[in-house]
C-alpha cells in the first residue's frame, strides 16, 4: 500500500494542465483551458480544464474528474497505477507500507519479471534490426507478411536467433536470476546448461494496461512439423492468459472513441489491422473468452464484435463462452470472414475500406446468429431442433438485467418466429432457466447470509437506502448540494469574528436531517472529522481520495457551468462580483431554503397526526401547531421571494 504521506506528496505536485496536455492539445480561454474531448469524437472543443479547481469537464459527453481520474479513464489505469505514473513523472519516491512477507515476495518477483521481460524485448528487437540473422530471417519474414518497419517498432516485435543460448548468455552476463529467467519462460534448463526457449522465432511482446511487457508469443518461422507454431509465456505472477488480451494497450483509446471492440484470434491479425488504420482491435489468443477478458473489454465499451475465420471450427470457437458476454451486459455481434480468409489476409488483399464495409454489412447479432448456425446443423432432425430451442432459451435467459428487458422480449419474439413455435411457450422456457438460476443464487446467498449471521456480521457490500432519500425532490437536492459546495469551497473563510464558515455550518446547521442525500452526508462527515483534527479540509482534500465515488461526487459539486471572462471588467468598466465575494449571501439564502424544506416536512407530519388523532385537546394543539408552522412558512417564502400555490 502507498502511505498517505506519499499520496499527499504526489497530489501537492500535480499540475492538471500539464498532465492533460500530455494527451490533449489545450489552449487557454479565459481562466480555463479547452480542447477536443479525448473520450468522444467531436469537431468543436467542449472539453474544459480548470487549473484553479483542478478538474476537467466535457460539456459534450459529460465526462468529468481530476488529474488522477483522467489517467484512470484515458489510460485505463487503476488508482494505484495512476499514482505510480504521477510519482514517476514528479520524481516522488514511493516506499510502500509493510505488508505480509508473502505479498512482499510476490511484488518483488513481479517487479523482477517486468525488468527481465523488458530486457528480453530489447534484446529481441535489437537482434531483429541489427544482426545479420535477424535481418535475413526475422525481418524478411515480417516484411513478407506485409509489416512496415514503423509497425514493427510500434509493437516492439523482435527475433530470437537460432543459437542455443544467445539470450541466456546475455541475461546471465547482466546478472539476472536464473530461476526468474525460467519463470519468465525465456529459458529452459538442460544438462548442458540454460538454453533459449524461443530459438529461431519471431517474438510478439504482450503488454498489460500500463504498457509493460508481461510475456511473449513466439512464432515459428522454419518449417518443422514437430515443433508447435506458437509458444506462449507460461503463467506467472505477471502473466495470466485468461486475463490478457493481446493489443489492448495499443487499442484502448480507439475502442473508447469508436465505442466498439473488434476481437480477432491471432497476433498478426491485430498488427495488420492496426497498420491498416483499424485500431480498435484486440486478440484473444485463440482461446474461448473468459469473464476477466470480457470485463477488460467492458472497461472500454459495451459493444463487442467478434471476427473469426469462416470455417466450422472458427464458428464454434467464436461462440464458446459468449453466454458469459451476455451476462456481463455486452452487446455481442459476429462477423465471419469467407473461407480461407482471416482478418490479416483479408485486409492485406482488399484494403481497410473493403474490410470495414464487409464487417459492417455482415456482422450479426449473437443470439440470432447462434440460432441460424445450430438450425443449419440440425437440418430436419427433431431431437437436434429441440436441443436448439433449449440452447437459445438458455442464452436469452442470460440477458437478465432490468435495462435489457426490452431486448430480451425482442429476442423471444424473433426466435419464436424463426423456429415457428408458440411465443408464450418459449417465454415459459426462458423463465424456467431464469428461475433455476435465481434458485441457485438464492441458495448461495442464503448460505452466505447464514455464515455471516453466525459470525455476528452483516453481509458486506449491501446497504439499504434511506426511504426518505428516494423521495427527495430535485430542488431539495439542489439546495443540499449548494450548502455542501459552500462548505467545501468556503469552509475555511471567515463568517464572523473568530468564527469560520465551517464552525457556523457544522455546529449550527448541518444536523443529520438537514442533509438527506447519503453521499452528501458522507462528504460532510469526512469534512467534520478532518476539520476537528485541524487538517483544514478543502475540495482538493476530496478530489484525490481513493474513494472514487466520493471523489466523483465532489468533482460534480464544484463543476464550472460558466466562468466570468477576463475582459468583462475592462469592457464594461465595472466590478463583476464573483462567487467568492458573495459566499455569505449564498449560504444564508441556501439555509433559508433548507429551513423551508424542514418546515414543509413538519407541516406534513403534523397533518398526518391530525388526521389520525381522536382526542379533542390533541386536535386543538395540532391545529395551533399547524397555524404556527404556516406563519413561519409564509414569512420564509417572503424573505426568499417565493410564491406558495394554494
Amino acid at each position: 500500500m502507498i502511505p498517505q504521506e506519499t499520496i499527499q506528496q504526489i497530489v501537492s505536485r500535480i499540475d492538471i494542465i500539464e498532465i492533460v496536455n500530455s494527451f490533449v492539445k489545450l489552449r487557454k480561454r479565459g481562466t480555463n483551458y479547452i480542447g477536443l474531448c479525448p473520450f468522444h469524437n467531436e469537431k468543436s472543443p467542449s472539453f474544459t480544464v480548470s487549473p484553479s479547481k483542478e478538474i476537467y469537464k466535457c460539456f459534450g459527453c459529460g465526462r468529468s474528474g481530476n488529474a488522477i481520474s483522467f489517467l484512470m479513464e484515458h489510460e485505463k489505469y487503476s488508482y494505484v497505477e495512476a499514482l505510480k505514473w504521477l510519482a514517476a513523472k514528479y520524481n516522488v519516491e514511493i516506499q510502500e507500507q509493510e505488508t505480509s512477507p508473502e505479498y512482499k515476495l510476490q511484488q518483488q518477483t513481479a517487479d523482477s519479471l517486468y525488468i527481465i521481460n523488458k530486457f528480453a524485448q530489447q534484446f529481441f528487437s535489437d537482434t531483429l534490426f541489427n544482426s545479420e540473422e535477424g535481418l535475413n530471417v526475422g525481418m524478411s519474414y515480417l516484411k513478407e507478411r506485409g509489416f512496415w518497419e514503423e509497425t514493427i517498432k510500434k509493437f516492439e516485435l523482435g527475433y530470437n536467433p537460432e543459437a542455443r543460448d544467445a539470450l541466456a548468455k546475455a541475461a546471465i552476463e547482466k546478472q539476472f536470476n536464473k530461476d526468474l529467467l525460467k519463470k519468465a519462460g525465456l529459458v529452459v534448463e538442460r544438462e548442458t546448461g540454460l538454453q533459449d526457449n524461443y530459438r529461431g522465432r519471431v517474438l510478439f511482446p504482450i503488454h498489460n494496461q500500463s504498457g509493460k511487457v508481461t510475456g511473449f508469443g513466439a512464432r515459428l518461422i522454419r518449417k518443422n512439423d514437430k515443433a508447435p507454431k506458437y509458444i506462449n509465456t507460461p503463467e506467472n505472477e505477471i502473466y495470466v492468459k485468461s486475463k490478457t488480451l493481446y493489443g489492448s494497450w495499443f487499442a484502448r483509446q480507439a475502442i473508447d472513441k469508436n465505442d466498439e471492440c473488434l476481437l480477432v484470434e491471432g497476433y498478426t491479425d491485430v498488427v495488420s489491422l492496426h497498420q491498416a488504420g483499424i485500431e480498435n482491435v484486440v486478440a484473444s489468443g485463440g482461446t474461448s473468452l473468459t469473464p476477466d477478458q470480457l470485463r477488460l473489454i467492458k472497461k472500454y465499451t459495451s459493444n463487442l464484435t467478434i471476427l473469426y475465420d469462416g470455417d466450422a471450427a472458427g464458428v464454434k470457437a467464436a461462440m464458446r463462452g459468449l453466454d458469459l458476454a451476455l451476462e456481463e451486459g455486452l452487446n455481442v455481434q459476429l462477423a465471419l470472414l469467407p473461407d480461407n480468409e482471416d482478418p490479416d489476409s483479408y485486409v492485406n488483399k482488399y484494403g481497410a475500406a473493403a474490410f470495414s464495409n464487409f464487417i459492417k454489412e455482415n456482422k450479426k447479432d449473437f443470439i440470432l446468429f447462434q440460432l441460424e448456425f445450430y438450425l443449419s446443423e440440425a437440418e430436419n432432425d427433431t431431437n437436434k431442433k429441440s436441443q436448439v430451442v433449449n440452447t437459445i432459451a438458455e442464452s436469452i435467459s442470460k440477458i437478465n438485467k432490468a435495462e435489457d428487458f426490452t431486448k430480451q422480449e425482442d429476442y423471444i419474439r424473433k426466435t419464436a418466429e424463426i423456429l415457428k413455435i408458440d411465443e408464450g411457450g418459449l417465454h415459459n422456457l426462458v423463465n424456467k432457466f431464469l428461475r433455476e438460476k435465481f434458485s441457485k443464487e438464492e441458495k448461495k446467498t442464503f448460505q452466505t447470509e447464514k455464515t455471516f449471521q453466525e459470525k455476528g456480521s452483516e453481509i458486506p457490500g449491501v446497504s439499504q437506502p434511506e426511504p426518505e432519500t428516494l423521495g427527495l425532490l430535485k430542488d431539495e437536492i439542489y439546495h443540499e448540494r449548494s450548502l455542501v459546495r459552500c462548505l467545501l469551497e468556503f469552509g475555511l473563510n471567515e463568517w464572523e469574528d473568530g468564527k469560520k464558515v465551517a464552525d457556523y455550518l457544522l455546529n449550527d446547521f448541518m444536523e443529520e436531517d438537514t442533509i438527506e442525500d447519503e453521499m452528501l452526508r458522507k462528504i460532510v462527515a469526512n469534512y467534520k472529522t478532518w476539520y476537528e483534527e485541524k487538517l483544514e479540509p478543502t475540495a482538493k482534500s476530496f478530489l484525490y481520495s481513493e474513494d472514487l465515488q466520493m471523489s466523483n461526487a465532489v468533482t460534480n459539486l464544484i463543476e464550472f457551468p460558466y466562468e466570468v471572462s477576463d475582459g468583462w471588467e475592462a469592457k464594461y468598466e465595472m466590478k463583476v462580483p464573483k462567487r467568492e465575494d458573495n459566499y455569505k449571501t449564498d449560504i444564508a439564502s441556501t439555509l433559508r431554503y433548507l429551513e423551508l424544506k424542514k418546515i414543509k416536512k413538519l407541516i406534513g407530519l403534523n397533518a398526518e397526526e391530525l388526521a389520525k388523532t381522536l382526542s379533542a385537546d390533541r386536535q386543538m394543539l395540532l391545529i395551533q401547531t399547524h397555524s404556527h408552522l404556516k406563519t413561519m412558512e409564509i414569512q420564509l417564502t417572503k424573505e426568499i421571494g417565493m410564491v406558495i400555490m394554494k
